[in-house]
This record gives structure tokens, sequence and C-alpha cells, in this order.
């Protein structure tokens, strides 16, 4: 095995707050290890309390969802919770709940994750429930099919009582059209049910291995003794069989469309307005992250002041940046009664529009400042948040400039390279996909001011309408 033994502040994904690793917040060394077949250790040694926080990453997610099976991986990762080794179901989740440990699985647009948090222990059953669910899985029939007709139960009981629950999705699968981002992590109905046992096995087959794996763990234990262990349990673990997907850029869209999901009767608009971002390294990070905490990030943002506070238009409006590997989506979304849909839209709009015009001024700025330094530390606290922030680090293949040089960043940050930010990311009220999901019959004329309009009923299967 090949070792590099390096000092790293920890990544945090969304609010990357600087200025409190300045103001004293030091984080552990950790050594990174690679392993002859490709798998990537992160360990580090944290004494304080008596735990082990562990982050796997398996590198993919719901970009490698075959076309028409998507919601694969998320599957995948739900099925791997139950049984693992010699452990079915029920003996797997009672060998976690015996020693009070946590445990979970899931997916999301580029990785299946496993976390874990063990008393330390217990760190030898925990190494070994992981291998375990990673190299040895059940994949048991009788579990993948209820899993696979829970999570599409789980989607048209959102259609009936919670629509905007699906908003991303819809906004993914429109905006982003056929590329590998617009797959909805959970699948929709029509792919859900598609998919097969035999397809569930192939896909693991095919894109879980070791070539693709990340394994961080912090906590109470010796570093060596555990650099040991997880090498011999990882280390002849076989690669993925099919090559990893090249994401490419999606094309940020000029001029406006609008998807209307019909939902007849209903008695509020769900909004999504964007177009696409940024990615993860985007080099403006700090300013950005300070643009969007004004504009749309907290309660007190321009979006939420205006919509909810000052007009009463709706309970909650904000803006969100999703930052993936490569450039993600920028929006903006709320709801509202059917009967204010194109006031709220409007006013929406607006605020996009002085957020452009009018910049940020330096008490705004200053408050956001706050703002974030005030979200890092609780981020911070656990074994098991520490190990997944090193573990993101590697994923994106981020050097310790990324976190180092932050803070500075942040605190040099200005209402002039905000501005030029802002017009950097931020779509123009012209350059937005809209997503809206109400009573079509009520709202289709008034919404066609905003761009041509496709319909489709919210209870079609899929989130993407079909040609006819």
């Amino acid at each position: 095995m090949r070792s590099l033994r390096i000092v790293c502040p920890v990544f945090v994904l969304v609010l990357l707050a600087g200025p409190a690793l300045a103001k004293g917040l030091s984080l552990p060394e950790h050594e990174r290890v690679e392993l002859d077949n490709g798998v990537v250790l992160l360990l580090s040694e944290k004494h304080d309390v008596p735990l082990v926080g562990l982050e796997a990453i398996v590198r993919g997610g719901a970009v490698t969802d075959p076309e028409g099976l998507h919601g694969l991986a998320s599957l995948l990762a739900g099925v791997m919770e139950k049984g693992a080794g010699n452990r079915d179901a029920a003996a797997f989740a009672e060998a976690v709940d015996a020693v009070g440990g946590e445990l979970s699985s899931s997916a999301d647009l580029e990785a299946i994750r496993i976390s874990a948090d063990f008393v330390s222990r217990d760190a030898e059953l925990l190494i070994e429930l992981v291998s375990d669910m990673l190299l040895q899985p059940t994949l048991a029939e009788e579990e993948f099919t209820k899993l696979r007709d829970r999570s599409v139960n789980l989607i048209k009981a959102a259609k009936g009582s919670d629509p905007g629950r699906l908003l991303p999705a819809y906004g993914g699968a429109f905006l982003f059209g056929n590329h590998p981002y617009g797959n909805p992590v959970g699948g929709d109905e029509t792919s859900l049910a598609e998919i097969t046992h035999e397809d569930l096995i192939q896909y693991y087959e095919n894109y879980v291995g070791a070539d693709r794996l990340i394994i961080s763990v912090v906590g109470n234990f010796n570093i060596e003794a555990m650099k040991e262990r997880l090498a011999q349990a990882f280390g002849g673990w076989r690669a993925a069989l099919v090559p990893g997907p090249e994401v490419p850029d999606a094309e940020k869209q000029s001029g406006r469309r609008v998807l209307l999901v019909d939902k007849p009767g209903a008695t509020q608009t769900y909004f999504w307005a964007g177009n696409i971002g940024v990615a993860i390294d985007y080099p403006g990070r700090a300013a950005l992250n300070l643009a969007n905490t004004v504009f749309g990030g907290r309660f007190t943002s321009m979006l939420n002041t205006e919509l909810r506070v000052e007009a009463g238009l709706t309970y909650s409006a904000r803006s969100i940046l999703r930052r993936p590997s490569q450039p993600g989506a920028v929006v903006i979304s709320s709801f509202t009664e059917t009967a204010t849909t194109v006031e709220a839209i409007d006013m929406a709009l607006s605020v996009l529009g002085k957020f452009h015009d009018a910049g940020l001024a330096d008490e705004m700025i200053e408050s956001a400042r706050n703002y974030i330094m005030g979200q890092f530390p609780p981020r911070l606290e656990t074994a098991s948040q520490l190990a997944a922030q090193f573990a993101m680090l590697e994923m994106y293949g981020l050097d310790t400039a990324y976190v180092d040089d932050y803070g500075a960043e942040l605190a040099a940050a200005t209402a002039e390279s905000i501005a030029t930010v802002i017009d950097d990311v931020y779509p123009s009220s012209e350059d937005l996909v809209f997503i809206l999901i109400g009573d079509a019959e009520a709202i289709r004329e008034q919404v066609a001011q905003y761009g041509p309009v496709t319909e489709m009923s919210i209870d079609e299967p899929r989130f993407r309408p079909q040609p006819e």
C-alpha cells in the first residue's frame, strides 16, 4: 500500500465557514492511504470521546442508473441495509441495535453512501458490518421487492398530499433533459416498476467495486491498527466491471420555458424556477455563499422577506444551489395560493432583478458572514460528521487549499466581487426554466406569460413529459 500523511482541514459542502477556522477551530491530522486495488482510506484519531464514525462512499450514484431504470442506485443502497454476510435483514439490524450503533446507507446523484457511528469498543463489529454490506450484500429478492413497491407508493403519496417534495425531481428532469443530472435519484413510478431483481444484482456487479470506494474513519482508535484492519477487509476486493460515466457540463438554458404539472383542484401552486449554475470547485465560492445567504439562503433573506414577511404570499421562499462535480442547478423555489400564483412568481422575479441590479450592501454582507460563521461549528462536532467531510473532500478531488484559503476569501469578498458572482451564476429573469405544480384549469392562461408551456398530469408516472 502507498501511504501519505497530511494535515487537512475539513470540507463542509454547503457552508464552508473559513473565518471560524481563523478564530481557533482546528481539525485533526488525518492519513490518506491508497490500497493497491484503488480503495482510498482516510484515517484520523480523535480521542476526546469513545466513539468511531465512518463514512464509506462508492462513487457513482444516480448518474450511473441505466436508461429506463432510474432509481436503481437508490434501491441498491436501501437493500444493502437488509442483510449482508451471514446475517439476514433481522439479524443485521439486531447486530447494530444490540450495541447502540447507527448504520445507514443511501444514494444521491453521484454516490452511494454508508454512514455509521459506533462506540469505539465495537469498532471491529462496525468494520465487519460495513465490509459485509459492500462485499457480501445479501440482496434478497423479498427485501428488494418490498423496497421497490414502497418507493412507488411514496411517490404516489407525495403526489396526493405533498407535491412540493417532488419539485426537484420534475425540475431536474425538465432542466437537464437527458443529461445524467436529470435522473431522478429515487426513480419514478415507471422506472421503478421496470427494475427487476436481476437488474439489481447486475448493477451491483457493474458499478460497485474497489476502484470506486472511499472509506473515512474518525474516532477513538489506533491509526496503525485501523489501517491494517481495513486493508485486510478491503484490500482483496475486485474492481467494478463497468467504467464510471464521464459526466459532461450541461448547457445553460436560453430564454424561458414552462412545465405545468396539472393537479386538478389544488388550492396551492408550487413553483420552481432555475437554470444551470456552477460546480463544487467554482473559484468564487466564498462570494457565492455570501450572495446566496442574502438572496434566499436563510429566513431573513431577500426572497423570504418580500414574499412571506411583507407580502404574506407564502410560508417559505428560498434559493438553492446544487453544486455537484459538474455544474448543477441554481433555483428559486416557493409555493402560494392558487389565486396568487402570478403575483408570487412576479414578486420572486422582481427580487431576482433587484439582486442583479443593486447587489448587496456592506451591512448585508457582514450579516451573511456572521451567519455562515455561526452555522459552521455544529457541523464538526462528532466523529461521524468529520468522517463524512473528509470523504467528501476526497470524492471531489479537492486539495487542502480549497479549505485552507476559504477563510481569507470569505473575509476578502466585497460588494464588487459579489456582484460579479451574482451576474456569473444567477440567471436573469429572462433565462429561466419554470416548473409549476397546481390546478392547470385555474392558472393555465396566466402562466403562459412566462414562456411556452408544456403540460402534463401529475398522475403521469414519469417526472419528464413524454413525446407524443
